[in-house]
Formats: C-alpha cells, structure tokens, sequence
C-alpha cells in the first residue's frame, strides 16, 4: 500500500537537504517495506516506500513521466479499483502504458484531466503530483478517507507525508501540542476531529478533499460530499441495487498480485466478505481462500454475555469458515503481550489509540503479515448500514453531543482542574458536535425524525469512522499489510446514505437492509446473529495488568501524565469493579480497563515523542 512524503520550499535549495528528505522517508519503512525512492530539485523533493501489490518489477516510485517537455512526479498510497476502465479509456486517447500498475494510470489521468481527475477514480488513495514546468504540487485524498495525509507550513516550506511521525522527522516541526491539541486528546480521542493533527500547527487534507499548492500559496478544495435526495426506489429494488454494489465493490478489490486473505470474526460483515471472496478466490489462486480470526487465551472461562456482546464469535468463524471451506488460521493473543503492546500500538497510530482494541489489531496484523499481503476488512458496514446502538437507542439519539460518549461528564471527572480549564473541555465538545452538526446535507420536507437520524448516520461516517479507519490503516500498515475495506466504496455510501431508516432498519434489526440483501449468500443463522463488537480480552488478569502499570506511571512525580489527569480519582476508579456499567470510556466499545489503558497510551506518548505542551 505504500507511504509517501514531500517537502516544497520557494527560497532554499532542496537537494542538499537529502539527508532530512531521508529520514523522514525511513519513518515510513514499515509502510512499505519492499521498496523506497526520492525524487530531488531544487524545490521539490518527494519520498516513497513501496509495499508491492500490483507489477511489483514495474511499478517503482516516485514515478516520473513526461507530456511533451513537462515532467510530472507522483508518490502515491492507495489503489484504484476502476484501474481497467481507466486504462481503457486513456488508451483510447492515445496514451502508451508501460507498467500493469494503477500508479501509472494515476499519473496519466493528472496528466490528461488535472485536478478533475479525482471525480473519476473509485479506490482509496493519498497522493501528490509535482509538476516540475508549472511549479506546482497537487494533492489530493479518496472520498472516505481510508488512507491517510497530514500537512504543515513552516516559512517558506510546505512538508506532507502519510503518518504524523514522518512531518516530525523534518526538523521544523516540532512536537508541540496546545489547549485544542490537549482537548483532542482527553476529550474527543481517541477520536480526531476531521482535519485536526492534533500536533500544534499539523493539518490533515480531509477525506473527499484536494490542495493546490504553488508559488501563490495553498488552495484546498472539496471536490467530494454527501449529497441528500429523496430515495425513490423501492424496497425490493434497493436490496438488489444493495447486493449488486456490495458484490461488486468485493470482486472489485480481490485483484492482487500477492497473496490474499479475509478477516473472518463470524459476524455478518466479514461473513459476507468471506462467502463473495471465496467464489472468486479459486479462479485465480490456487487452494482454499485463507481467512484469519482473533481471540484471547482462556476467553471462554471468562466470557459474560452482554447485550452489545451477546456471545462469542469462535463457534461462529468455525460456523463460516466449514461452510465457505476456507483456509482458516486461528490467532490467540495472550494476557501480557496484549498490555505490553499498549505503547507499540500507540506510536504506530503516532497518537493515543483505541487502546486493546488497537493493540490486539496490531499483534493480529502481525501474525496475518506471515501469510498474507492483502486482506479484506468488514470495517464500516456498521457506519454505512447503521449497527450500532446508537442508531436505535432513544437516550442516544437523544443526546445532544456525539452519540457514543453521551456522558463527557464522567471525562472530565478524570481530569485535572488545570487542564479541565486550560482547554475548556466542556465547550470544546459542544463545539466539535454543532461543527458536524453544520456540515449535514439536509434534505428539504425531511419530518424531525428522519432528519435526526440523517445527523446520526452523518456523525457517524464523518467522526466515529474516521477513528476505526486509522485504527486499521495504521495498525495493518505498522507490519506492510494491506487491509481493503469494501464497504467504504463511495457508491455504497452515496446510494445507502438516502435510503430511508425504515428501510435500513428493515424487522426492526441493526443492518436490516444489508441483511435482507445478503439473503441466499450467507446461511440464515449467520445471516441474522445479532451484531458483536470487535472481540476484546474479558481475562481479569489484563485489568489488574493495566490498572497496575497505569498507576505506577502516575506514582511517578516525573510524568506529565500527573499533572493532566485526576490522581485521585483514577485511584478510587481502580479500587472499584471495573467491569461496572458506570464507568465506560469512548462509549460503549470501550469500558473502566480500556481507560486505564488509554491513560497508558498517552504516557508513551508524551514519552517518546517528547511532547511539549506549550
């Protein structure tokens, strides 16, 4: 999948900064661990890692082509799913490929359409495009915003890459977070505003965006959004349009030139994948479709039923894999491995994360690396189709702030007086949700109640999807794994975001609709299981492991988590049972040990990163 970087700079000579341009290129090593590359001038200097998937011989970066006397550079992250029909058309035109990658293609378009280049591409994509005559550097990020581009100007400078980690390696900028970075982290996180890049003076190029940068300045533009229309089909017409998207968007990025696999938790969404995936599988690859669960040792011993998790996904993923005959690989995390990663996983995401629930994607794309390059995700089908329970729970939809944390109260609880009014924590959250509250597209005559749910499907796919979308991109991309997420084609989002609730929510089931589509694809008891969350540990000895390590961090005078935080409080928290209902932490994904191990997380990072709070 790749990493990319860059630096522009009107009023030095870049070339004799090579030794910056690579080391900023070396943090994005695992990104792509097969192959790097650098492209000089005098104010350009581009950077790639490569993780080969398509024409590995063929497809090297920074690509360079030429339309007449005009040189154009790409380094690019992602891939287009609509490569043939692109092709064809450029061909058409008259153009002369040389490779069988989508990079090249890419590059053409630029060539031949410009910026509206991007209207026409279906895939998932960061990338930038320097041309040399012009003087000029185009960037731009896929629809959804499954790939990832943080930028920043310093002076005469303008510096770009995938991760946070590679702006930080050039030395003008600096690890600096202030009130509004703080109250992204303790407050939104592990959530991030769209846009925001938490370190002081870091963007983010948003999801459906593009920016033009020259010897004017900086241009950014939307050229992607969410567009409200009455929904005109019927029932039985939209679960076939449903079926026939979902299918296609599949058997569109099954194309690989290494090895493929699924992930495979035996609930609807990977089920699916898994069943579509396998038909295909056999006509290009030999033997059965590899597909990979997680779990944790001794999680049956200590497995409580609950209503978001109603029961354990083992029996299900042994349920699927015999029914599709795949290939299947068992991964099991144990106690202390999944506690000691907290750090680990923190400085791959470069931020504070979803703590067990990032640590064990990351020691799961581990063990997957060891047999695949390229796996399918059944990330976002929630967000698209509406499965969680805020989308039908009435205090939820309710709430007047992001619907999955309807008690920042209990946050603030857990911070510190200084900090609680260094970032005006309370403000800052109510600000952030009538922000997204803005941004919805509304549809005229909408009744109040479908309009509030319009605003729910909205917070959802612009705010919450946004954080498991960095979660699996950064955890996957930690080991050169490449995680494709089929439910985040745009056409699926643009048809499903007008269809009606009554529709989505079809027998009155979380991703009705989607399950009535998949009807005759998947057996009706996989079908129809109730929704489960992303497995996570219920081994006792994984709280007393984080409760123990996050206190002694916060016995130590020395750390500046001590001074962010409620000692006192997270004392008292600790002594109680965290299993408790009343002490979740980002919703209900995440309860009393994930905050202790958040709090873990956040050590690391102010540690290693050398955070300086200004």
């Amino acid at each position: 999948m790749c990493g990319i970087t860059g630096w522009i700079d009107w009023e030095q000579d870049l070339t004799g900064k090579r030794h910056i341009l690579d080391s900023m290129v070396a943090t994005l090593a695992a990104r792509g661990p097969d192959a790097e590359g650098v492209y000089m001038s005098p104010h350009a200097a581009l950077g790639h890692r490569r993780l080969s998937v398509i024409d590995p011989v063929n497809g090297a970066q920074p690509m360079i082509r030429y339309r007449g006397e005009q040189r154009f550079v790409i380094t690019y992250n992602g891939e287009l799913y609509n490569t043939p029909e692109l092709r064809q058309d450029l061909e058409s035109r008259g153009y002369i490929f040389t490779t069988r990658c989508d990079t090249e293609v890419l590059l053409t378009a630029f060539i031949e359409w410009g910026s509206a280049c991007v209207e026409k591409f279906n895939g998932i994509y960061a990338f930038a495009i320097w041309d040399e005559v012009r003087q000029s550097l185009f960037m731009a990020r896929d629809r959804i915003g499954v790939k990832p581009l943080f930028y920043a100007e310093r002076g005469s400078s303008f510096i770009f890459g995938s991760e946070l980690k590679t702006l930080l390696a050039n030395p003008l900028i600096k690890p600096q977070i202030d009130a509004e970075g703080l109250a992204e982290v303790f407050m939104i996180g592990p959530a991030r505003t769209p846009g925001h890049g938490v370190f002081r003076g870091v963007s983010e190029l948003k999801p459906g965006y593009c920016l033009t940068y020259d010897r004017r300045g900086k241009i950014v533009k939307q050229y992607w959004r969410l567009e409200s229309k009455p929904h005109t089909d019927n029932f039985a017409t939209t679960i076939s349009t449903v079926r026939d998207l979902v299918s296609d968007a599949t058997k569109r990025q099954l194309v690989s030139d290494v090895p493929i696999c699924t992930l495979l938790s035996g609930g609807l969404d990977s089920s699916l994948l898994t069943a579509l995936a396998a038909q295909s599988y056999s006509e290009t690859w030999p033997g059965a479709l590899p597909t990979y669960s997680v779990d944790y040792k001794d999680n049956n011993l200590f497995f409580k039923a609950s209503s978001f998790q109603p029961n354990p996904d083992a029996p299900w993923v042994k349920r699927v894999s015999e029914y599709f005959g795949t290939n299947h690989h068992y991964i099991e995390l144990d106690t202390p491995e999944l506690a000691g990663s907290l750090p680990a996983a923190a400085l791959a995401r470069d931020l504070p994360g979803m703590a067990d629930v990032d640590t064990s994607l990351y020691l799961f794309c581990r063990e997957i690396k060891k047999g695949a390059t390229v796996a399918l995700s059944g990330e976002c089908a929630d967000e698209v189709f509406g499965g969680y329970p805020w989308f039908h729970r009435l205090d939820m939809i309710a709430a007047d702030t992001f619907p999955w944390a309807i008690r920042p109260d209990l946050r603030l609880s857990f911070l510190s007086t200084e900090l609680k009014e260094k970032i005006k924590a309370a403000d800052y959250v109510s600000q952030r949700y009538h922000e997204a509250l803005a941004e919805v597209p509304r549809l005229a005559g909408e009744d109040t109640q479908s309009a509030r749910m319009r605003e729910i499907f909205y917070l959802s796919l612009t705010r919450f999807m946004a954080t498991l979308l960095d979660r699996k991109d950064r955890m996957s991309m930690a080991f050169g794994l490449e995680v494709r997420v089929p439910f985040c084609d745009h056409r699926i989002v643009e048809y499903v975001w007008n269809v009606p609730w009554n529709m989505k929510y079809h027998n009155n089931r979380e991703k009705g609709l989607l399950r009535q589509a998949l009807t005759g694809i998947l057996p009706d008891d996989v079908l129809w299981r109730k929704k489960s969350p992303y497995p996570k540990t219920h081994n006792p000895s994984y709280t007393k492991a984080v409760v123990d390590e996050a206190l002694s961090i916060l016995k130590n005078p020395s750390s500046p988590l001590v001074l962010l935080v409620n000692v006192n409080r997270l004392n008292e928290i600790a002594e109680s049972d965290l299993s408790a209902a009343n002490i979740p932490w980002f919703g209900q994904l995440m309860g009393g040990p994930q905050l202790f191990a958040y709090l873990i997380q956040v050590a690391a990072w102010l540690k290693e990163y050398r955070v300086e709070i200004v």
